[in-house]
């Protein structure tokens, strides 16, 4: 036996607590998994384990809520406020800070709750893991906590009977704010229809409606019900022995439980024996609601555990969906009868059953028989002819891609893979088996073989199947004031019944709250690393550099699994105000029109058949120690298996050299589908668009990034798109793209490439075969005029929460006061505003942050019910600050989470990007290890003097993203007033 052998055998050998049950090596992933169960609760655990160092926990319970009233979510928020053994106010925020997790979070699904972390730090893995399993197994589940994560009534005006009554709770605004957005709500809604017996009927987060029934006797009910080992499933990842990990288990929790005879689960649904078809409505505050219906149609499939079942579903939507030379992609994009594809297009796989969804936005609803014919119109046509044989075996090569590509950029990749067999998990299937696909894979390359199987499909999964809802959801600009003045009179009614001892017990309540809230808690029974646990180095990718005829080219040799990663950077030129517009407009259609002799659907199809999908982007920024001089690059990024190496270099070359914009109606289509994705982007992604706003004027970069990227560039695209409904100003607008285009065209180019180190040689070989150097001469550098301006703007949309920034300027990366500004961040959130903007004023998240880049500082708020409040109370933490005595822990906590953050792994591509990326503007692997030894010397006298110089009483920058008469309201104290 090798030792590699011995090795993983000593890995998975389980504690005396557990029995093994099976073991499988997954080659294609470089991971061994194992299957365990506890002996006395049943208790199912699944170790992968690898040789990667950021090892992953989480532990799931099947959570089967049978109404809209958020049970689940509450739960899941109010289990992390406290529990037996650390029995402080809030552990799970307080272990942010005393931690170097890179992950931390609890998820709520529509059937299962999930909590997960992940460290590098086995120390830090195991108090983390410590605090996790009591939060869940021994929860208090305080009365005010409920109050203050879940709903609570009180007056409006702190300690005043007399005054209205309001709704509070962390959920209920985080809940407003989700159901804000027209795509949540419609998936809501045509999951309410899809599912009519089964628990993907309600709304697991939380109907807001619906929220406030709850009562804290039926969050009690639901914990003890559903949070017990016999209904829990844990999972881990990384590099710790499964025996290690399940002693933990043991003595931490499982000890104290016997086996109980739960059977937590969905049963079928049951079928419809006709399509069902069903309109409802929702808020639009516009006054103009034309072309704003969603036209969208769902179809229930099989079970998501069956895995050749889920394959065959995947396969089937991707050869219908994947792009424009997919059948039912094509006609979605190309029809008049809406503007866009809808957002819900595709397979949703994580419930019980599957289901398949396509349709239109920016429609009629008048529209919804013709959107109907057509789509059922181009799935009898595929019944009936099929499909070519390559757009089937691109189908399957883009999963077999996916299956094999190491992920870790967003979610830590042990943590990608545990939700990869989660599903499987919770519905009792087989969650090895959905982490290694490969078998299923080799069994769909040959059915793809036989003939007539795609048309045997389409006719089987769609056409045969009567389990079909046709969903149409129109505006309504009436709906949010019924809501709104429905809302007001539940309360008035409530008010008129309360009697002076309710009144008072609502009273007594808030203050009680309060005093809960501001509690200083004995936070040493928590356990902690510190700064003697943080490593000396972080660990940064190095290049190889090489000079080829066609560019510049730097190699990173990483543990790819199989892929490679190339990119073409352009340096931007010299460009005029209307050009650096267009650059978003103009990477947006890179990827998507013709090249060469083929069309954008041939384009798209060689696309799949040879890669993982290409992408382009660009991106500006200002330098490390001058914030107002920028420059920028255009990037043209691919991956692909190593066998296609030089088919993608000759794809990417093909793409860029060859682009062309004659295709004028996908060009028009293009534009409204990205104005449709921009407004949708609103509601999630609020607070993000507020700073942008709020920090346009301290930089030239942040100035451009609010054009192409902010609010602003919603404005400025509603415009586009309407003026291009007119032929004349359509082709002007090609013509401007392609003029563009010369410029980039002869500008220096540089190449990155990331694969096995050993295939250097080959990836060279792919780019000189298809690549040649630009014709430069006379090539004028990019640049942007200096900019420092103060903004005050009110954003009208349709919300029912606020989203608020302010910003003040500081200074760039390089600047001695840089690092201290990057921990007062931490310090200002961790001490002040997460307890002022979240717990006391109700909203989903807050905070503040150092952006070195643009040289500014930034407050936020996130699906917040306050606003002028929240505003003040960005300035009082700044008070707080400077008129506090504060303790060296405190401080300590915040440089914590600065290096954690830091120092957070990724993708082995993804770290080789990032690293090539950052040194392109000046943040050289010297340059960042020079700024984080600068953070850990930090001291809380640095954060008191760069609050006195840059924040105290300085000019700052204000934007708020709220509903229109909030707005006005702004405007008219003197904000700017702004429409999206």
């Amino acid at each position: 036996m090798s030792q590699a052998s011995v090795n993983a055998s000593e890995a998975l050998t389980p504690h005396n607590s557990f029995e093994f049950e099976r073991s499988q090596t997954i080659a294609s992933l470089g991971i061994d998994v194992a299957e365990y169960r506890h002996r006395v609760t049943g208790a199912k655990h699944y170790h992968i384990a690898s040789d990667n160092t950021e090892n992953v926990f989480l532990v799931a319970l099947r959570t089967i809520p049978e109404d809209s009233s958020g049970v689940a979510h509450i739960l899941e928020h109010t289990s992390l406020c406290g529990s037996e053994k650390y029995p402080v106010r809030d552990p799970f925020f307080m272990m942010t800070r005393r931690s170097l997790n890179t992950f931390m979070n609890a998820f709520t699904s529509s059937d299962w709750t999930a909590y997960p972390f992940a460290s590098q730090n086995s120390k830090d893995f195991f108090n983390l893991l410590d605090v996790y399993l009591d939060a869940v197994f021994f929860t208090r589940l305080d009365e005010l906590d409920f109050a203050q994560e879940g709903h609570r009534i009180e007056f409006e005006e702190e300690g005043n009977p007399d005054s209205a009554l309001v709704y509070k709770g962390v959920v209920f605004n985080e809940m407003k704010g989700a159901m804000s957005s027209p795509v949540s709500l419609l998936w809501q809604t045509l999951t309410k229809h899809l599912f009519p017996t089964t628990t993907y009927h309600h709304n697991s987060g939380g109907d807001p409606e619906a929220i406030p029934s709850l009562s804290y006797d039926e969050l009690k009910a639901f914990y003890r019900s559903h949070y017990h080992p016999s209904n829990a499933i844990f999972m881990s990842f990384g590099d710790l022995p499964a025996a290690e990990l399940q002693q933990r288990f043991e003595e931490q929790a499982l000890a104290r439980f016997q086996a109980q005879p739960l059977n937590i689960g969905v049963p079928d649904e049951q079928r419809y024996y006709a399509p069902v078809r069903v309109e409802e409505a929702y808020a639009l505050e516009d006054e103009d609601s034309s072309a704003k219906t969603h036209v969208v149609l769902g179809w229930l499939l099989g079970n998501s555990t069956d895995l050749e079942q889920l394959l065959e579903a995947h396969l089937l939507s991707r050869v219908l969906l994947d792009n424009s030379a997919s059948p039912l992609r094509f006609a979605l994009e190309s029809t008049e009868l809406g503007n866009a594809p809808s957002p819900l297009c595709g397979l949703e796989d994580s419930n019980r059953e599957m289901s398949f969804m396509c349709g239109l936005e920016g429609t009629e609803p008048q529209q919804a028989d013709a959107i109907e014919a057509m789509v059922l119109g181009v799935l009898q046509q595929v019944a009936e002819q099929g499909v070519e044989q390559s757009q089937l075996e691109a189908a399957l090569h883009q999963l077999e891609l996916s299956q094999r590509e190491i992920g870790g950029d967003g979610y830590p990749y042990g943590l990608q893979l545990m939700l990869g067999g989660l599903g499987a998990a919770i519905h009792r299937g087989d969650p090895v088996a959905a982490i290694n696909l490969d078998p299923v894979l080799e069994s769909l390359h040959e059915k793809i073989k036989q003939p007539n199987y795609v048309q045997q499909l389409v006719q089987r999964l769609l056409l045969d199947n009567q389990h079909r809802v046709r969903l149409t959801l129109r505006p309504d600009n009436g709906l949010a004031k019924r809501r709104d003045q429905g809302e007001a009179d539940k309360l008035a009614a409530i008010k008129s019944s309360l009697s002076d001892e309710q009144k008072q017990w609502l009273l007594d309540r808030a203050a009680a709250l309060k005093e809960r809230q501001n509690q200083q808690d004995d936070e040493t029974v928590l356990p902690r690393v510190g700064l003697e646990d943080v490593p000396e180095q972080i660990r940064i990718p190095e290049g190889e550099q090489n000079t080829l005829s066609c560019g510049e080219r730097v190699f990173y040799g990483r543990g790819t699994n199989g892929l490679v990663y190339q990119q073409l950077l352009v340096e931007l030129p010299q460009l005029t105000d209307e050009q650096q517009q267009l650059l978003p407009y103009y990477t947006s259609c890179m990827t998507e029109l013709g090249c060469g002799e083929l069309n954008y659907q041939q384009a798209q199809a060689w696309q799949a058949q040879v890669s993982g999908g290409i992408s382009a982007y660009t991106s500006v920024r200002g330098a490390i120690d001058d914030e107002q001089q920028v420059k920028g690059y255009l990037t043209l990024s691919g991956k692909a298996l190593l066998d296609n190496v030089d088919a993608l270099a000759e794809l990417m070359a093909t793409t860029f050299n060859g682009l062309r914009f004659d295709e004028h109606a996908k060009i028009r289509e293009l534009m409204a589908q990205k104005l449709a994705r921009k407004q949708q982007s609103i509601t999630g992604s609020g607070h993000a668009l507020a700073m942008m706003a709020a920090s346009s004027g301290y930089s030239p970069a942040a100035r451009l990034a609010e054009r192409q990227q902010g609010l602003e560039s919603i404005s400025h695209l509603k415009q586009l798109d309407a003026k291009l409904n007119e032929t004349d100003q359509l082709v002007a607008f090609a013509n401007q793209l392609a003029e563009l285009h010369s410029l980039l065209l002869k500008a220096p180019r540089h190449f990155l490439v990331v694969a096995e180190p050993s295939k250097s040689d080959a990836c060279d070989e792919a780019l000189l075969q298809h690549w040649q150097a630009a014709d430069s001469a006379g090539f004028a550098s990019f640049s942007l005029p200096t900019t420092r301006r103060k903004v005050r703007q009110a954003w009208g949309t349709n919300t029912q929460v606020n989203f608020c920034a302010r910003s003040y300027a500081t200074v760039a990366v390089e600047h001695e006061d840089a690092a201290a500004l990057t921990v007062l961040g931490d310090f200002l959130r961790n001490g002040f505003l997460h307890r002022a903007i979240r717990e006391q004023g109700g909203a989903y998240g807050s905070g503040a942050s150092q952006d070195s880049a643009n040289a500014c500082f930034r407050f936020f708020s996130y699906r917040d019910p306050r606003l002028a409040e929240t505003l003040q109370d960005f300035e009082a933490s700044i008070d707080w600050l400077t008129q506090t005595e504060h303790a060296d822990s405190r401080l300590e906590e915040a440089i914590l989470g600065v290096v954690s953050n830091i120092d957070k792994p990724g993708s082995p591509a993804g770290e080789a990007k990032q690293a090539y990326h950052s040194t392109l503007f000046g943040r050289t692997p010297a340059q960042r290890q020079a700024f984080r030894a600068r953070i850990l010397k930090v001291t809380i006298e640095d954060l008191k003097r760069v609050a006195a110089s840059y924040l105290s009483g300085q000019p700052c920058s204000e934007a708020v993203v709220t509903e229109p008469q909030q707005a006005q309201q702004l405007a008219d104290q003197g904000f700017e007033l702004c429409k999206i």
